[in-house]
């Protein structure tokens, strides 16, 4: 029998604030990521009360207003959602590069998660795809990986 040790997260938080800041920009795309997340978020037991949406201008603004979220002290967790569609100018990668850098020094120097559901796509038909039809919807997968990582985090200091 092996005695190595594991921890691991799981989908069962209890009780938990969850704040899910949104860009604006792209929100033909944006609003159904919104839905997937709020949805899997109350299917494993986070009430309404719980969840908090904060919108952003776009997706370069989301690690600051991110970082003011959690400065609050009134969020377990962060979802970001967003989405940024190539264009046919270098703004794309100016855009992307920034927010994922951004929320992720957000998240590590904060020590609250902060779960990355930016979609960074090519066109349309591949935000479409990834809100919700074909490539399922990436909202929820974010609000998956932060009940997940909160859940890990909260058995590490426990």
């Amino acid at each position: 029998m092996s005695t190595i040790k594991v921890i691991e997260g799981d989908y069962n938080i209890g009780s938990a604030n969850f704040a899910l800041v949104v860009s604006r920009f792209n929100s033909f795309i944006v609003d159904h990521l919104v839905d997937g997340a709020v949805t899997a978020l109350k299917k494993h037991g986070v009430m309404e009360k719980d969840i908090t949406i904060i919108k952003a201008p776009g997706a370069y603004e989301l690690p600051l207003v991110t970082k003011r979220v959690i400065a609050t002290g009134n969020y377990d967790a962060v979802v970001a959602l967003g989405a940024v569609i190539r264009g046919g100018t270098p703004h794309f990668e100016y855009v992307a590069g920034e927010c994922v850098k951004g929320l992720s020094q957000v998240g590590l120097h904060s020590g609250v998660p902060v779960a990355f559901g930016v979609l960074t796509v090519d066109t349309i038909e591949q935000a479409i795809e990834r809100a919700g039809s074909k490539a399922g919807n990436k909202g929820a997968e974010a609000a998956m990986s932060a009940i997940e990582t909160l859940s890990v985090l909260r058995k590490l200091d426990a």
